[in-house]
């Protein structure tokens, strides 16, 4: 990495010096090039996967949180009013969140998010076998980009779920959710909803 890189911090606040992934299975698919502000402006969306390699993680967890319809469908028909193309606005939100982050914990945001994805990425998975007619639910290990797509669109749930009817501001929902499951909390509901999927896979196996 060159020295210029080195010295560009995420909204200029926060370096991306020192950054562990904790499970080292998922470094080739989180992507934590240096970057100011998370933004790509789709440039990835022509090229299968690009979004692995070349798109930034936490520009990942804010264009999740941003798919029109994806909160509102899984999330038993909740919606959210930062979804639909307020990207701008999302990336103020989830600054906020990370000073709150950085206040209540002492850490870099950026280890934090980090390790929160890596804490709700299940290992297991079910999936469905049909064989001569009979269709049975097989265990089956889960690959490290698909492990990184749920970790996130568990966080995204989570987050989803814990602002739902709650009077606390969004960054704050965002930031609690972010901390809990970077300390793999039962509290956590990204951590929780993995357990039961690992859960289920090893009644399957």
């Amino acid at each position: 990495m060159s020295k210029a890189n080195t010295d560009i911090k995420l909204f200029n606040k926060w370096s991306f010096k020192e950054i562990v992934i904790p499970d080292w299975t998922l470094e080739a698919y989180i992507n934590l090039k240096p970057i100011i502000i998370p933004q790509s402006c789709g440039r990835h969306e022509h090229r299968r996967f690009w979004k692995t390699t070349r798109v930034s993680i936490i520009e990942r967890v804010i264009n999740r949180l941003l798919s029109p319809g994806f909160i509102a469908s899984k999330v038993k028909g909740r919606k959210s009013s930062y979804n639909s193309g307020k990207k701008n606005k999302l990336i103020k939100v989830l600054k906020n969140a990370f000073i709150l982050i950085e206040l209540n914990t002492g850490k870099n945001p950026i280890q934090v998010i980090i390790k929160a994805i890596c804490n709700s990425a299940p290992r297991e998975e079910v999936t469905r076998i049909a064989m001569g007619g009979i269709s049975y639910s097989s265990a089956v290990d889960i690959s490290p980009q698909r492990r990184v797509d749920l970790g996130i669109k568990y966080i995204v749930q989570a987050i989803s779920a814990r602002s739902h009817s709650n009077e606390r501001d969004f960054a704050a929902n965002v930031a609690q959710e972010l901390i809990l499951a970077a300390d793999n909390s039962q509290e956590s509901r990204a951590v929780k909803r993995k357990e039961e999927i690992e859960r289920i896979a090893v009644s399957s196996r």
